[in-house]
């Protein structure tokens, strides 16, 4: 069975990107286009890992990382930002991993793969 990953990214482009190069890796994306189908989704249904935006129409990924750490304790999350860096992510989810956009399909494959334990 693919592990599962639940993107939350505004861009369209970015969001039909990523799950593409995730889905060719044999991982299975749900993908949300702002915080509130994010937050609608079935609270029973957990991912593996969790990718999440920072600036997005409708709230900010760092709030999304906050209350997930208090929900999903042991799934990870991966925070992408164009305007942040690693540091100011960590002073705000400090429990999430992060990748700078525009970023390295490479890096993403990476990060994903050494979260999900898939090195």
């Amino acid at each position: 069975m693919a592990k599962r990953i639940f993107l939350l990214e505004d861009d369209e482009g970015i969001r039909q990107v990523i799950e593409l190069i995730l889905n060719l890796e044999n991982y299975e994306v749900t993908s949300f286009e702002n915080v509130e189908k994010f937050m609608a989704a079935n609270p029973y249904d957990v991912p593996d890992l969790f990718i999440l935006d920072v600036m997005l129409p409708d709230g900010n990924g760092i709030e999304v990382c906050k209350e997930l750490s208090t929900l999903q304790k042991d799934v990870p999350v991966v925070m992408m930002s164009a305007h942040l860096t690693s540091a100011d992510i960590a002073l705000s989810c400090s429990e999430a991993s992060f990748i700078p956009k525009p970023f390295d399909l490479n890096t993403l494959i990476n990060t994903v793969k050494r979260l999900m334990k898939d090195e």
